[in-house]
């Protein structure tokens, strides 16, 4: 078991040239060789990418195979954690920059052939402020938990909703599935992954405040309604979406969620 991070800076390069493709991909280790670079030729490639990582900015040529790149970049924007990463086009139509500055709100844009000089200057600028100043994004943090039948699994922590005791073992609620850690006590897996958010509210239960989406009094109890969230199989709800704490653990507090003695 253990923790990583999301510090690595990621780039891809939407190019359906192999040989264009290639040629930038080693100008731009060129200008830092620690970067990881993905690589895509289609629109529908590079979408099916970023379903996988997290990409900080991109290289996007005009025309891709089966679509254009101005498609890809607009697609880009609809992504809420996309909607202002840095996007550099590559072409030998600087008559649809105009279009691009307007409609997709890119970066900047490098014309074909590349010139190498260019390239790396302009991948040394955005990775030295990505470094820098990075809003859209914070470091991801993961947790790998072992299951059973010898099976390990890393999640990322924002992605945990709840968690329950069973049996004497934790089964880990995520907004993709749940499962079910070996051997392991609540008090150890919150030690694990070690953050503010993911409260213990009872014996048996933890919950990540940020998918709480109402608090009500019942009785004795609090009667916690969880968030909806949109996964691959469509709306759901965890337990129905209500999970009941016991009152006197969690409490509200000018609009934050504090642990209580």
């Amino acid at each position: 078991m253990g923790v990583t991070d999301g510090s690595m800076i990621n780039i891809l390069i939407a190019e359906d040239n192999s040989i264009q493709r290639k040629n930038l991909i080693k100008m731009i280790y060129e200008a830092d060789k620690t970067l990881k670079i993905y690589e895509a030729e289609s629109k529908e490639e590079a979408l099916k990418i970023l379903q996988e990582v997290y990409i900080d900015f991109f290289y996007i040529d005009i025309s891709l195979k089966n679509s254009s790149g101005l498609d890809l970049a607009l697609e880009l924007r609809k992504i809420e954690k996309y909607k202002f990463n840095w996007i550099i086009f590559t072409t030998t139509h600087i008559q649809y920059m105009i279009k691009a500055f307007k409609e997709v709100h890119c970066y900047d844009y490098i014309l074909k052939p590349y010139d190498k000089d260019e390239v790396i200057k302009m991948t040394k600028l955005l990775t030295s402020n990505r470094r820098a100043y990075n809003p859209s994004r914070k470091k991801e943090k993961y947790v790998v938990f072992d299951l059973q039948n010898n099976i390990s699994i890393k999640l990322n922590i924002d992605e945990i909703i709840f968690m329950e005791v069973d049996l004497r073992r934790i089964i880990l609620h995520t907004k993709k599935d749940k499962y079910r850690a070996k051997r392991l006590s609540l008090v150890k897996a919150l030690e694990m992954i070690d953050c503010d958010y993911i409260l213990q509210s009872h014996k048996s239960f933890a919950v990540n405040i940020n998918f709480i989406n109402k608090i009500e009094a019942v009785s004795s109890k609090l009667k916690i309604s969880l968030k909806r969230f949109l996964n691959d199989s469509g709306y759901f709800s965890i337990v129905n979406g209500v999970a009941v704490f016991i009152f006197s653990i969690i409490a509200l507090n000018v609009g934050n969620y504090i642990k209580c003695r």
